[in-house]
């Protein structure tokens, strides 16, 4: 029996290398990796030829559009990314019978909330960036039933650009630094979500499952803290002596509005998969290492 393939776009992000280092620990699979360049996710055509070629059983998009500020004057390439594109990889997905698998965000909530949002919450984006997720998520689900949605919150790496590694560049350079205490949620490393999502494909081919698993779940790691507490960790882990000052929101004004509260609960993907949560400290310290040994 020929080995289930998977086909990964946004290879070059995130959570796209995350898959990719983790791919030698699923043999079982194949993968193929294409960056934005190699395959233009937005072009229809462009999308079904490349699902000829590799006849995909899994589809996992890693693309997005991530500039979450940005987004507010360049709204027609964070909807395209964001949305248009989502339409078309879930379209194809269902003409070939392959299973579409899709990140989204906490900002599709106000963050309003005091607990932990539900996958069936009511959505009220803030944000041009939140609003194009949003989309992309509901365009999905029309355009193929079968879709997973899985949202996720505050990701983070040892690759890209992101908050660990701001922060760790930041206390290198500086002595002080003011970090926002008022805005309270979940972190994700990014190797754990590759690895639940593959966890979820290798329960998806084993069971074969009768596509009742669709729909949205939510995923992060365990543990509810401010960005604030997130800067502490950091430099308490990395060994740094910069001095952190807890600041509120409104002594650091963003383009986009992000919400005060995003955490996600995640019970129905524990409940549907087994997915085992892991503590956001121990998975920061991990990245932290990797980050160390990169250099």
């Amino acid at each position: 029996m020929p080995k289930p393939l998977i086909l990964v776009t946004g290879a070059n992000g995130q959570l796209g290398k995350e898959f990719n280092a983790l791919a030698g620990s699923f043999p079982q699979n194949k993968f193929i990796f294409l960056s934005k360049d190699e395959l233009l996710i937005d072009h229809f055509d462009d999308v079904k030829n490349a699902f000829k070629k590799y006849q995909p059983q899994y589809c996992i998009n890693c693309a997005a559009y991530t500039a979450v500020d940005k987004a507010e004057t360049e709204k027609e390439l964070a909807w395209m990314v964001n949305a248009e594109a989502v339409t078309t990889l879930a379209l194809v997905c269902k003409d070939f019978n392959t299973r579409f698998i899709h990140f989204s965000t906490d900002y599709v909530f106000d963050g309003n909330a005091t607990n932990p949002y539900k996958e069936d919450d009511p959505t009220n984006p803030q944000s041009v960036y939140g609003y194009s997720k949003l989309q992309g998520e509901q365009d999905a689900l029309q355009a193929n039933t079968d879709s997973i949605i899985i949202r996720t919150s505050w990701v983070y790496s040892q690759f890209g650009k992101n908050f660990v590694k701001i922060m760790l560049k930041l206390m290198s350079e500086r002595e002080e630094i003011n970090v926002v205490s008022d805005q309270i949620g979940s972190p994700t490393y990014a190797a754990d979500l590759a690895e639940a999502t593959m966890q979820i494909i290798t329960q998806l081919t084993i069971h074969h499952s009768p596509f009742t698993t669709h729909g949205i779940y939510h995923y992060s790691n365990t543990g509810i803290i401010s960005w604030y507490d997130f800067a502490v960790a950091i430099k308490e882990i990395s060994g740094g002596t910069c001095k952190i000052n807890p600041i509120p929101t409104s002594q650091y004004p963003t383009t986009a509005k992000r919400p005060a509260y995003s955490v996600l609960d995640k019970t129905k993907i524990q409940q549907t998969f087994g997915i085992e949560l892991k503590d956001w400290k121990e998975s920061l310290k991990v990245c932290i290492q990797r980050i160390k040994e990169e250099k």
